[in-house]
């Protein structure tokens, strides 16, 4: 039976990494936005890297930075993986040949878009390791994508991975509105190959609670996988 990844994004100091950590995520994500409540100073980021076990990856998220920007940042911190959660493009993608990427992309129900969305991603370099499924909700956070708690169809979205028509795409990451009430459920229905929140774990806007870091990690434990 496989294991569904857990990945806890926005994290902004050692403790909370720490307790992502213990607590049996994955990876974390560290978010280099500046009008995001959850940014990270790069000194910070490096610090927290540094401190993490070996097993746990750290991933750097971006918004639409040329290559060279996010090359350089994932320098300066020490990561290798990063997150494009933006309006980037295969050729954004292929710019960073030298790093692992995920690539955030929104569910639609309306049938063009998804298969317009299938077309530009069918195919994937080697180094675009996933692509992370989110909800479209950038018109009610100030133009950025994610971690609004926002949620999309998980039974859509489970009928479109059956049907194999996605086969040909990176692997699919779950993300928008999980949190440790309904990740194990969303688990279930979906069987991605991971779950990525990040204000699904937060007390408020921008500040993680190391309670419910906790019980999402134990509530995606527990969930059944195929």
């Amino acid at each position: 039976m496989s294991r569904t990844r857990i990945k806890i994004c926005g994290i902004r100091d050692e403790q909370m990494a720490n307790i992502a950590a213990q607590a049996g995520a994955d990876a974390i994500g560290l978010v280099f936005v500046e009008k995001s409540p959850r940014n990270i100073a790069i000194d910070t980021a490096r610090q927290i890297v540094q401190s993490l076990p070996p097993l746990v990856e750290p991933i750097g998220l971006f918004v639409d930075e040329d290559a060279d920007h996010v090359r350089h940042v994932a320098e300066q911190v020490g990561i290798n993986t990063v997150q494009l959660h933006g309006r980037e493009s295969m050729d954004d993608v292929l710019a960073l040949d030298n790093l692992t990427v995920l690539k955030a992309v929104t569910f639609s129900n309306d049938p063009q878009k998804l298969e317009e969305l299938i077309d530009e991603w069918s195919d994937p370099p080697s180094h675009l390791k996933a692509l992370l499924w989110d909800a479209d909700a950038s018109d009610a956070n100030e133009g950025l994508l994610g971690g609004t708690g926002h949620r999309f169809d998980w039974d859509a979205f489970a009928k479109l991975i059956y049907s194999g028509k996605i086969d040909r795409l990176p692997k699919p990451i779950l993300a928008g509105g999980l949190n440790p009430d309904n990740v194990a459920h969303a688990i279930e229905i979906v069987q991605p190959y991971a779950v990525d929140v990040s204000s699904g774990v937060e007390s408020s806007r921008g500040i993680k609670d190391p309670d419910l870091i906790v019980q999402f990690c134990e509530q995606s434990q527990q969930a059944k996988c195929d």
